[in-house]
C-alpha cells in the first residue's frame, strides 16, 4: 500500500514538474529543449540558464535599438496563468559559448493567462522590446535573450534566443507570421490586487501588447499585431524557482 501511495504520488509530481514549457517563435530560439527522457526527467527547461542547450551559431540579426520577441507558452500543461521575465546577456564568454550572465531586465516581469491549464495553441508577441537600461550597444556585437517562466508551483523554466545587433535596414521586418498576439491570451499586472487584462480591438490603434512606462509596443502594421492586449502599471521584479518535484521526491527518497 505504502508502495502504491508512492507511486502514486510520484505520478503526480511527475505530471506537475513536467508542466508549463515555451517555445521563442521570434528571434530563432537555441534549439528544441522540449525533451522528456530518462536523462531528463523532468525537462531540459528547468536547467539555467538556457534550457540545457549550447549557444548557437546562427543568429538572428536583431536591431540594435531593440526588437521584437514572440513565444508560444501553452506547450504541456501548467499554463492557465503564468509570469514572465526576459533578461539579456551580453557576449560569449560564458557557459556553453552563451554570456557570463543573464542579469539585464528587458521589460518588467509580466503575467499571461490563457484559456486553460491544458495545452493550448496560441502565440504573444512583443513587438519592440527595448534594450535594459544604460546598456549600449554595437552592430556585430552577439548577446543572448533569455525568456523565463514561472510555471503554476513557482518553478522556473529557462528559453534562449541567441542573436548578432545589426542596424534595423539589415533586419527582416515583423510580419504577421512572426509576430502577432492570439486572441486566447491576455496580458495582467502581477502585482496588482485586482488586474483586470484589457484587450484592445484589432482596428482600433497600431500601439498594443505590453504598455508600461518603460515600453510603449508598437506594430509594424496594423495587421501584424491582430489581438493587442495591456497594462499600464506593470512593476519590477526578480524572476526565480526550483523545480519542487525534485525536492519533493528528495524528501521522500523516490
Amino acid at each position: 500500500m505504502l508502495r502504491l501511495t508512492k507511486v502514486s504520488l510520484f505520478a503526480t509530481i511527475w505530471a506537475v514538474s513536467t508542466a508549463a514549457h515555451t517555445v521563442i517563435t521570434y528571434p530563432g530560439w537555441r534549439g528544441n529543449n522540449l525533451v522528456l527522457n530518462e536523462t531528463f526527467l523532468y525537462g531540459m527547461q528547468w536547467s539555467y540558464p538556457c534550457g540545457g542547450l549550447p549557444a548557437t551559431t546562427n543568429r538572428t540579426k536583431w536591431p540594435i535599438t531593440g526588437g521584437g520577441i514572440a513565444v508560444q507558452p501553452g506547450w504541456f500543461t501548467g499554463h492557465a496563468s503564468a509570469l514572465f521575465y526576459i533578461n539579456l546577456g551580453l557576449g560569449t564568454a560564458g557557459p556553453q559559448g552563451g554570456p557570463p550572465n543573464e542579469s539585464f531586465p528587458m521589460l518588467p516581469p509580466f503575467q499571461i493567462d490563457g484559456p486553460s491549464d491544458n495545452p493550448y495553441p496560441g502565440t504573444f508577441c512583443l513587438p519592440q522590446v527595448p534594450l535594459p537600461a544604460n546598456v549600449t550597444v554595437n552592430v556585430g556585437d552577439e548577446a543572448t535573450i533569455q525568456v523565463i517562466e514561472t510555471a503554476i508551483h513557482g518553478g522556473a523554466l529557462y528559453n534562449c534566443a541567441d542573436i548578432i545587433f545589426a542596424e534595423e535596414s539589415d533586419v527582416t521586418p515583423l510580419t504577421v507570421d512572426t509576430c502577432f498576439n492570439g486572441s486566447t491570451i491576455t496580458f495582467k499586472d502581477p502585482f496588482a490586487a485586482e488586474a483586470s487584462p484589457t484587450t484592445a480591438p484589432a482596428n482600433s490603434s497600431s500601439t498594443c501588447a505590453i504598455s508600461t512606462s518603460v515600453i510603449s509596443a508598437t506594430c509594424p502594421t496594423q495587421t501584424a499585431c491582430p489581438q493587442c492586449n495591456g497594462d499600464s502599471s506593470l512593476k519590477e521584479g526578480l524572476g526565480v524557482g526550483f523545480p519542487l518535484g525534485v525536492l519533493a521526491l528528495g524528501v521522500l527518497g523516490l
